[in-house]
């Protein structure tokens, strides 16, 4: 399989990027995909795309084959992010395959047999392939590595190959709706012209401006009726995914003054033999937190493990160290060798398993490497020398600035909390998880009693993992939208470092956010409708019949300010009111006119004077076309979502 060796030694993370494939014409994060959620799909379905639903099963089968793909890279997925990301991507690949490819079909596009065949064999090359392969991927690649996947055995090839033929075939048709898209979208000459005149008009204009104020105008009330009446005309800004209110209490696990003087004790008690033990490797995996690192460290590089371990090193002639304390860690170095190395060296290398060593040395091509874990000993090797190392065989030709560095070993201990300490902290938890019985009351009136603090999460999302600066938070999550209203959960251990308890106060359901509960939002608007209203009515009777601005200002206790050259793009109409701005500008020139309820006052004003420049350029045009089509293109899948009710529930599941 030298084609899948090749693909681990020259690209990297190849498979790694073919994973990501599925994201590359659109990105969407999982905040987008809860807001067109609309429906709830049944227990054991994580979500549903146009009606299809998505079986757990099937979603996790899609999870372990993007899993089993990044592991042939020998990149295996590790850590919660990772992932995330991977699950993310599986989603992805179901509302392609559901429907953006089956909408895409219906739009009158398709890829061919002919066509797949062009883009993988290299007379159309797909740009999946040349991302894949990093622009290295030659035809002649290709046709070896599909005859690679024919003589697998193991079915390993064939996924990776599937998914390939599959991504490549997506591709196209994005490739396809995008462009069907980008050319519909086409502005002539006429319309650029049009641009280019409005943009570079400017307008000089007098005004006299009478602010609303700050103070509270007790005359003016609004309704319940009236915000009822907002809300329904404006309900779809007040769409909600569903979330929960909770109040929890962490009770950290932290190690106590026993604990901590025990880790002290037993970086004491392993020093004689740490200072002087042959096999350092060995001790440190029996006796130290810290692994064993054979790294050749320069001057200022231990800084991010500890200054004072970097200076003992670099400043003194001592070989071991006194015991070094770092908060609850406790650490002594030793210094095992000292000599002048390279940041890195030139090598050639090829595989062990190649049957003639020396003749694919000779044809390999040299390239400068630095160190990293696991290929130390390539860093003092000689200039000739050959070796073997992880399955590959490299010969070193030439080094680089050789500077001072250091081999070191580090005896570490880091407090832990013992069992006692838990059972203290857990006791602490159970008080508060006993007294409250369940009842969100007897929550408050334990947290109260205990001294303890209640943290609010007000709107708590189900995709939510972390409470405040607490991660992995997940039990906590799904406890919430299983539990009802006003009850309280029992002990959450979170990461064998934390115990909370938490009280579930408010609901949301997904759909429309109640009016009672934006209400306090809406008075608002109304208000500064309703006094815009009586500010223009008074500011009307009070200039009526008035042709001259100076005599404007006097009626109204103000005076006359100007502004030259506003435009509604340019900096120079800083300060001044949209509302105000948008009603000047088609205005007649040399006319008084007035009152314009803006934002923050009402205007009276006169246009003084027009004239056109030329700072808006076709290029400016042009670039404004571009960026608009651009965030028409990034919308496409996500209106096609929302106008198939898809619904996401992989969050309840991970």
């Amino acid at each position: 399989m030298s084609v899948l060796e090749t693909i681990r030694v020259k690209f990297g993370i190849v498979i790694s990027v073919l994973i990501a494939v599925a994201l590359l014409s659109f990105i969407i994060d999982p905040a987008t995909l809860q807001s067109v959620s609309n429906t709830m799909s049944s227990k054991y379905n994580v979500g549903k795309i146009d009606g299809k639903s998505i079986s757990y099963q099937d979603f996790q089968a899609e999870v372990d084959k993007l899993t089993t793909i990044s592991e042939m890279n020998g990149s295996p997925v590790q850590g919660e992010e990772a992932l995330a990301m991977v699950r993310q991507q599986a989603w992805k690949q179901f509302v392609d395959n559901y429907l953006f490819v089956p909408t895409a079909k219906a739009a009158g596009l398709n890829v061919g047999e002919e066509e797949m065949f062009q883009l993988m064999s290299g007379a159309m090359m797909s740009n999946v392939l040349m991302q894949v392969f990093q622009g290295n991927l030659t035809p002649e690649l290709l046709i070896q590595l599909e005859s690679e996947v024919a003589a697998d055995e193991t079915g390993r090839m064939r996924l990776f190959w599937d998914n390939l033929i599959d991504a490549v075939n997506k591709d196209q048709f994005y490739t396809k709706y995008q462009s069907l898209f980008a050319m519909s979208s086409l502005t002539n000459d006429l319309m650029v012209a049009e641009q280019i005149k409005d943009n570079n008009n400017t307008f000089d204009v007098e005004f006299v401006m009478v602010p609303y104020g700050f103070a509270k105008d007790t005359t003016i009330v609004v309704s319940d009726k009236e915000i009822k009446a907002y809300y329904e005309a404006h309900k779809e800004n007040y769409k909600q995914i569903a979330s929960r209110d909770i109040e929890y209490v962490v009770f950290e696990i932290v190690p106590s003054a026993d604990d901590i003087t025990a880790a002290n004790n037993a970086v004491i008690n392993a020093y004689d033999a740490f200072s002087t033990t042959e096999n350092m490797k060995g001790y440190l995996l029996s006796n130290s937190d810290r692994a064993y690192d054979a790294h050749w460290y320069k001057e200022g590089e231990l800084n991010s493990v500890s200054k004072e371990i970097n200076d003992f090193v670099f400043g003194g002639n001592a070989n071991v160290s006194g015991v070094i304390e770092n908060g609850n860690t406790f650490q002594v170095v030793r210094v095992l060798e000292s000599a002048m190395v390279p940041d890195s060296v030139y090598v050639k290398y090829v595989a062990s398993s190649v049957e003639d060593v020396d003749s694919a040395l000779a044809e390999a091509t040299a390239e400068w490497i630095p160190q990293v874990p696991g290929f130390e000993a390539l860093m003092t090797a000689a200039k000739g020398t050959k070796m073997s190392i992880n399955g590959m065989t490299f010969q070193v030709l030439d080094t680089k600035n050789p500077v001072a560095k250091k081999r070191i070993a580090i005896l570490e201990k880091t407090a832990v909390p013992s069992d006692a300490t838990r059972s203290k902290f857990y006791a602490q938890a159970n008080t508060l998880a006993t007294k409250a019985a369940g009842k969100y009351d007897g929550f408050k009136a334990a947290v109260e009693e205990e001294g303890l603090y209640a943290h609010p999460y007000n709107k708590m999302p189900e995709s939510a993992n972390r409470l405040g600066s607490v991660e992995h938070t997940k039990e906590v999550t799904r406890w919430a939208f299983e539990a009802k209203a006003g009850e309280v959960s029992k002990i959450i251990s979170i990461d064998n470092k934390y115990y909370v308890v938490a009280a579930l106060k408010g609901v949301h359901k997904e759909g429309y956010t109640p009016v009672a509960e934006v209400s306090s939002r809406i008075q608002p608007i109304l208000y500064q409708e309703k006094l815009a209203e009586k500010k223009a009515a008074e500011v009307a009777e009070k200039i009526a019949g008035m042709t001259e601005l100076e005599a404007v200002a006097e009626a109204l206790g103000t005076t006359v300010s100007s502004k030259e050259g506003v435009t509604f793009a340019s900096f120079t109409s800083a300060g001044l009111d949209n509302k105000f701005i948008g009603a000047a500008s088609v205005a007649e020139e040399g006319v008084v006119n007035g009152p314009v309820k803006g934002n923050t006052g009402v205007y009276v004003y006169k246009v003084t004077g027009r004239s056109e420049g030329a700072f808006f350029t076709e290029a400016d045009a042009k670039t404004r076309d571009l960026q608009m089509n651009y965030s028409t293109l990034r919308m496409l899948l996500p209106v096609m979502m929302e106008a198939a009710d898809v619904v996401d529930n992989t969050a309840r599941f991970y």
